[in-house]
């Protein structure tokens, strides 16, 4: 732990002298009033194909009552508990794979844009099986892994989904050694820059499961807290104590239960 706080030391005394490159303040600007409409020139802008949207059943299609409201309910109480704190990074994870912890990160990203309070970027690091571009239906020239090994200027690999106020920075091709990247020098001074760029951009990170590899515990320390994604009838007791005992040294502002089939009767639904 020590050795992190090193790092993060050092990323702050090392940013004005090896800055990484800059995100145009016109391409998704954190401090924009609400009335300021947000004009992407460098940071390309792709449309949310409606099959795809569909298919993975994001905010932008799928609309019932109970979804959206579940969101919202979501969403609030994010910005309430980090906003106590003066947060604004939250890592999305969960215990295993296949809980629905991009598709929370993604569609809860969504639901913060169309607040006009406050930016958003999503960052996809799960660096092993990188799908957030997958659930927005395009397939990215370039992602982070490219500007982390291979130097490749950020304002080329970011994206506007269609959606004013996001941002998304994509996972890039899969590796092996996503751990050691995720630690690296490189890295801790891009998350700091992430963090305080824009002092009204809030940034999620889609992490890999915990108990699947050692990223998110790698990670962890460099968020300000954590959002843990659960599956009913799939996550067990075991695995939610084990993940929760996983992140003991980053704050934990609660569980999204996932996949419920419980019936909402103000709204006629299930969510």
């Amino acid at each position: 732990m020590e050795r992190i706080k090193q790092a993060l030391e050092r990323a702050r005394q090392e940013r004005e002298s090896a800055p990484v490159t800059p995100v145009s303040r016109t391409d998704g600007r954190g401090d924009a009033s609400p009335e300021t409409e947000i004009t992407y020139t460098q940071t390309r802008t792709v449309s949310i194909p409606t099959e795809a949207a569909l298919g993975t059943r994001l905010l932008t299609q799928v609309g019932t009552e109970a979804v959206l409201a579940a969101y919202k309910m979501l969403r609030t109480q994010v910005l309430q508990r980090m906003g106590e704190h003066g947060w604004n990074t939250l890592a999305i994870t969960g215990p295993a794979p296949d809980e629905g912890k991009t598709l929370t990160a993604v569609n809860l990203a969504l639901s913060l844009a169309r607040k006009v309070t406050h930016t958003v970027l999503l960052v996809d690091l799960d660096l092993r099986r990188p799908s957030v571009h997958r659930y927005l239906g395009y397939t990215p020239n370039a992602g982070l892994t490219d500007y982390l090994t291979r130097d490749v200027p950020l304002n080329e690999i970011l994206i506007n989904p269609g959606v004013e106020r996001l941002v998304v920075l994509p996972g890039g091709a899969p590796m092996e050694n996503s751990s050691e990247i995720l630690s690296s020098p490189k890295m801790v001074r891009l998350v700091e820059e992430l963090k305080t760029r824009y002092p009204s951009r809030i940034v999620l990170f889609d992490l890999p499961p915990l108990l699947s590899a050692d990223d998110a515990l790698v990670f962890s320390p460099y968020v300000d807290a954590a959002l843990l994604v659960i599956a009913e009838g799939k996550t067990t007791r075991e695995d939610l104590k084990r993940a929760m005992g996983l992140l003991q040294a980053t704050p934990v502002i609660g569980t999204v239960l996932n996949k419920s089939v419980e019936k909402v009767s103000e709204y006629g639904g299930t969510y």
